[in-house]
């Protein structure tokens, strides 16, 4: 539902409160306010945590803690591609996945027309009017938070971020039949969007078996949890105005994702994603045409901690406006996903959880950065 006062248009959502109460809370529409031209920062948008660790520029990182990019090619389709170039690209993969849960791909088969046709779409939808754009497409304050709105909001304390959103299920087929959650303006945008997350679900599953192979474990490991009917694609569109502050607010807060991998594309503006590692935030080189995968919650259970989930936020920017498509790619609800066997011991705080119950439980409650929630929400 949007709200209009004083001519500033609103979304309106809900939250659980800390006593287990549904309540609700109006949040500006961020592109509204940006076209505005305002020079401060409303109090809402100003983040305490922003300087909580020092961010250390790309141009910095030296040689041994660049991040690498994948070759996809060289990882080979088929189980017999065991060249000494698959092989030097699965220490890579294995490496860069250990060290920063994040990592770019190259040659990973998706056509370029198919990445300009979700920018296309994107850009278009976000070139709409509000109105227009509240007619096209729907709102749902439920646990996925789907349709047209602002990001997760926990709480009226909790500082918003400056994005506006788009959010819907690809996949499975049937997952919002009913729900008015894909844009119908413009036309194609579904179309375009469906054929994005199937071409990226063969690049996650290809990804699912080279990262079991890179860690010595059989490799249908972790692709054994996921099927082709009921696998989840959940959808993401991030639009980031350009800010007035980007020193007092976030585009997102920090956290990780509750998924198996989650890909992304970017375009617009680059340098918004930073890392945290070391205890500073790393902005990632992440060029505007290469896709970036990111370790989520549930491939660090499923490894047994051998790769982490990256702990990431998204930096504003001043006079640019950035766009992000975010597609995370989790085996179906229901599935119980373990902590995978293999050489060593076993780390005994990662447990059984039921893939559904993780997700909804990470939507309503803020992981803190040791993750202790992701231990909580386990099954023992």
């Amino acid at each position: 539902m949007e709200i209009k006062e004083d001519g500033v248009c609103y979304h309106e959502t809900k939250f659980i409160d800390e006593h287990g109460l549904i309540r609700s809370t109006k949040v500006p529409v961020v592109q509204q306010l940006a076209l505005t031209g305002l020079k401060d920062l409303p109090n809402r948008f100003i983040s305490v945590s922003l300087q909580d660790h020092p961010v250390v520029s790309p141009s910095i990182l030296d040689a041994s803690r660049a991040f690498q990019t994948v070759d996809m090619a060289q990882l080979g389709n088929g189980l017999d591609s065991e060249g000494l170039g698959r092989t030097q690209e699965l220490v890579k993969l294995a490496s860069v996945a250990k060290e920063w849960g994040l990592f770019l791909v190259i040659n990973h088969g998706i056509e370029d027309s198919v990445l300009h046709g979700v920018e296309d779409v994107v850009r278009g939808f976000f070139r709409l009017s509000f109105e227009d754009k509240k007619s096209s497409v729907g709102t749902y304050m439920d646990v996925d938070n789907l349709g047209y709105g602002q990001n997760f909001v926990r709480s009226e304390e909790e500082p918003l971020g400056w994005i506006d959103r788009l959010a819907m299920k690809a996949a499975p087929s049937e997952a919002s039949e009913g729900l008015l959650v894909w844009p119908r303006n413009p036309a194609n945008f579904r179309q375009v969007m469906e054929q994005f997350a199937e071409e990226a679900r063969k690049v996650c599953n290809h990804l699912l078996e080279a990262l079991a192979d890179s860690l010595s474990l059989e490799k249908q490991v972790f692709l054994e949890n996921f099927d082709s009917k009921n696998s989840e694609i959940n959808v993401r569109v991030n639009y980031y105005p350009p800010c007035p502050r980007p020193d007092l607010a976030l585009g997102q807060p920090p956290h990780s994702d509750a998924s198996a991998l989650t890909l992304l594309m970017q375009f617009g503006a680059t340098g918004g994603l930073q890392v945290l590692k070391d205890a500073k935030w790393f902005t990632v080189p992440w060029p505007e045409n290469t896709l970036l995968v990111s370790v989520g919650d549930l491939m660090e259970i499923m490894s047994n901690g051998r790769v982490k989930s990256s702990w990431h936020r998204v930096a504003t920017l001043a006079d640019v406006e950035r766009f992000s498509v975010a597609l995370f790619y989790n085996p179906p609800s229901e599935v119980e996903i373990e902590p995978v066997e293999g050489e060593g011991p076993r780390d005994e705080s990662y447990k059984k959880v039921v893939v559904g119950e993780y997700v909804r439980n990470s939507y309503k409650y803020s992981l803190a950065i040791d993750k202790q929630p992701m231990m909580n929400f386990a099954k023992n």
